[in-house]
């Protein structure tokens, strides 16, 4: 409530978090699994005296490195500048909770940065054994920032005991933390696996070589889509409460999950019969597709993980906007628009007009406010876009867009709009609970009824009632 909204309009700025997420989260799995991948086949190209092997994996390391140092830690910039501007409150908790790890975290991101750029620039310049150590280096502070920043993302979801006991360490080991560790671990593995063969099947003209990358590739991507499911099945067990109603109750979220599972087994039945029993059946086109199901599945687990938290951004600690649970009731008495400086101004700015909102002491005097938009549509529409967009935008855009709620209200009269808004957490026990006095909600109310679209016709009650 102490910070400014950042208006996305259509997609909002929750989804554009996710998207910029989703495609960060494919690349720095990569860099996890793609890392292991290099410190182990580079050894075993050393010791077997592989030359056309060891040319591979240079050219390998080239588009790893591109892809995972300068795209993955763009997106990963991206991440935390969203974030920031879209779930402030959010933020603030994980920075303030989980500082040492942030730091433990940095030094380890700047260990892999080094070790990626000595294993590739110093390549046929460092003796065997010290060109494999780095390698290793690099896998083992790759999966230890994994290990991390899955430690800070699994609390959003379930953060245990920690609203008790405001530690660190109970935080970082919630209930979430081993099964989504073991789910990442296994993607990483999985999706650097599907990588490599994509990108082998486009530049190795050498059959006896790509053979070779194949089978000895099939082993960690097996293994990979069968720790995605155990860790998966975890996930789901150690779900909270509202998380678990929420992906019951949602039939879309239902049908991903099923997709989810399905296209893990697809990939883990082409694996098993292609790569792993049939090595000469992976074209470029087997390769597409296999990384295609791979990704799919991957994509639909980051979406579901992210959707069930609802009505929660932190699972009992920050709701979905911005607010605090144990801060509702206070805003109730108070006045949402009261609490916040940034919706304050909006009503200190409003056009000069008939019945001042503001008192002489700065306070919002919130029955001249109620007067005065309902006599002023341009009150109305201003002030009424302060409530949406700070209560309700996290999740809603307004009238077209992600989840817009006009489609949503369509045809609602104003009685059904302000039992709505006063009793969100009823109407969807995973919404948040209106945070604001019965005059704001009213008038919220009134402004949702302006902008919704009528009944569609032949849905209108004259109509019904003639047939």
């Amino acid at each position: 409530m102490e910070y400014p909204w950042w208006y996305v309009p259509h997609l909002t700025s929750p989804m554009l978090i996710a998207a910029i997420a989703v495609v960060h989260v494919l690349v720095s799995h990569y860099a996890v699994g793609g890392g292991l991948f290099l410190a182990v086949e580079t050894r075993f190209a050393y010791q077997s005296n592989d030359t056309a092997y060891l040319d591979y994996l240079r050219r390998h390391a080239r588009f790893f490195i591109l892809l995972t140092v300068v795209w993955g830690a763009i997106t990963g910039v991206g991440i935390w500048w969203t974030i920031g501007l879209a779930s402030p409150t959010a933020t603030e908790v994980l920075i303030r909770t989980f500082v040492f790890g942030w730091a433990t975290e940095y030094v380890f991101f700047v260990l892999e940065i080094l070790a990626a750029f000595a294993f590739y620039y110093y390549w046929g310049r460092l003796s065997e054994k010290v060109h494999v150590t780095i390698g290793w280096i690099y896998a083992a502070a790759a999966w230890i920032s994994l290990v991390l920043i899955t430690g800070i993302t699994a609390f959003m979801l379930n953060p245990g005991g920690w609203p008790d006991h405001r530690s660190f360490w109970v935080g970082f080991l919630n209930p979430q933390f081993v099964p989504q560790t073991i789910a990442r671990t296994g993607g990483a593995l999985l999706l650097s696996s599907l990588y490599v063969y994509l990108h082998a099947s486009l530049v190795i003209q050498d059959r006896r070589l790509y053979h070779l990358l194949v089978m000895r590739s099939a082993r960690p991507a097996l293994w990979g889509a069968v720790l995605i499911t155990v860790g998966g099945i975890g996930w789901f067990v150690y779900l909270p409460e509202s998380a678990r109603a929420a992906l019951e109750s949602a039939a879309v979220l239902t049908v991903l999950v099923v997709i989810i599972f399905a296209l893990t087994a697809v990939v883990f039945v082409l694996l098993y019969l292609g790569p792993y029993r049939n090595p000469g059946w992976m074209s470029p086109g087997f390769a597409l597709a296999l990384c295609l199901f791979g990704v799919a599945a991957f994509s639909t687990g980051e979406f579901v993980r992210e959707a069930v938290r609802k009505p929660y951004v932190i699972y009992n600690v920050v709701l979905g906007n911005q607010i605090a649970p144990e801060h509702v009731q206070k805003l109730r008495r108070r006045g949402f628009l009261e609490a916040n400086p940034w919706t304050k101004a909006v009503i200190a700015e409003l056009p000069a007009g008939q019945g001042s909102p503001l008192l002489d002491g700065g306070r919002i005097d919130e029955r001249a406010l109620l007067e005065r938009t309902e006599k002023d549509p341009d009150a109305l529409r201003v002030v009424g876009q302060a409530l949406f967009q700070y209560h309700c935008n996290d999740c809603h855009a307004l009238e077209r867009g992600y989840s817009a709620v006009g489609p949503m209200i369509r045809g609602r009269d104003l009685d059904m709009n302000f039992a709505l808004v006063k009793h969100l957490e009823k109407a969807h026990f995973f919404m948040p609970p209106w945070a604001g006095t019965e005059d704001e909600a009213l008038i919220l109310a009134r402004y949702l009824t302006e902008i919704a679209p009528p009944r569609p016709r032949g849905m209108d009650p004259i109509y019904l009632e003639k047939q």
